[in-house]
């Protein structure tokens, strides 16, 4: 009987991941084939202010929804977190920025950056091991830096390949059309805690373990930028447009990889916000 529920549910949670793969693919293709302008974009003209909002409408609907799911969910989890002591919210920042490595280095790679895909290798490797599964930035103190992180949607922007429309993703918040759509080579093979977790599902892994992981970030997102949020919040006058314009001011500096300059009218500055 266990092995029947067992059964049941890998074959339902892979339909599940397959569906959801489809509709994020279609919905994204739909809503930038209203842009076709954007994708003929070079890199460098990617101005934020000229990625289009081409379904405004449904973005403030999922963003008032994500708002929603903020306040009640997220927002005061993140207060919990912002009390824990800092050695704990410090070795849970660096866990999870080691997991990135993962799907830092092959973007490297696809970018030409190889010697920032060395590196970032041998602090996976040294962190893993002599930092005790990352919770400890051993690395750091032995001359490797820390660069930025990468992913597949960085990947096709040095590519040339424009953003396409303005998203926002219920649950998941900000996007574009390009980055969305690169998301999926997390799940076909580009992202290798993926792989262990949730696509060859072992006795020491599971899906719950690549989820929780998520959720962990997202909470340890929101608890760095808490007043940063709160005062951007207090301060627009429309609170979806200034987050808007913040993120993809953001996101250009990543692909770019130039430093930050962004202003949330607070002293600090967003940790990372993707």
């Amino acid at each position: 009987m266990l092995i029947y529920f067992r059964i049941e549910y890998y074959i339902r949670t892979s339909m599940l991941k397959k569906i959801a793969i489809i509709l994020i693919t279609t919905f994204t293709l739909i809503f930038n084939a209203y842009s076709a302008s954007d994708g003929d974009l070079v890199l460098k003209k990617n101005n934020p202010a000229e990625i289009k909002d081409c379904s405004e409408g449904f973005n403030r609907a999922s963003f008032a929804l994500n708002q929603g799911l903020d306040k009640a969910i997220f927002k005061p989890v993140a207060s919990v977190y912002k009390s824990l002591p800092s050695p704990i919210r410090a070795g849970t920042s660096n866990f999870l920025d080691n997991l990135s490595n993962l799907v830092t280095i092959p973007n490297n790679v696809l970018q030409g950056e190889f010697k920032k895909a060395g590196v970032n290798t041998g602090r996976f490797i040294i962190n893993t091991t002599i930092g005790i599964l990352g919770l400890a930035d051993a690395a750091e103190s032995m001359g490797f830096s820390k660069y930025e992180k990468e992913d597949y949607g960085q990947s096709l922007a040095v590519a040339g390949i424009g953003p396409g429309c303005y998203l926002v993703l219920p649950v998941l918040g900000p996007s574009t059309a390009r980055d969305t759509v690169s998301s999926i080579g997390n799940f076909v093979g580009g992202d290798a805690w993926y792989n262990v977790t949730v696509k060859n599902d072992t006795r020491y892994f599971s899906d719950f373990d690549f989820y929780s992981s998520k959720a962990t970030s997202g909470v340890d997102f929101r608890a760095k930028n808490y007043d940063s949020i709160e005062n951007l919040e207090k301060n627009s006058l429309d609170f979806y447009a200034s987050v808007k314009s913040l993120y993809l001011q953001d996101r250009q500096q990543k692909i770019l990889n130039t430093s930050k300059i962004i202003n949330t009218q607070n002293d600090s500055d967003w940790e990372e916000f993707n």
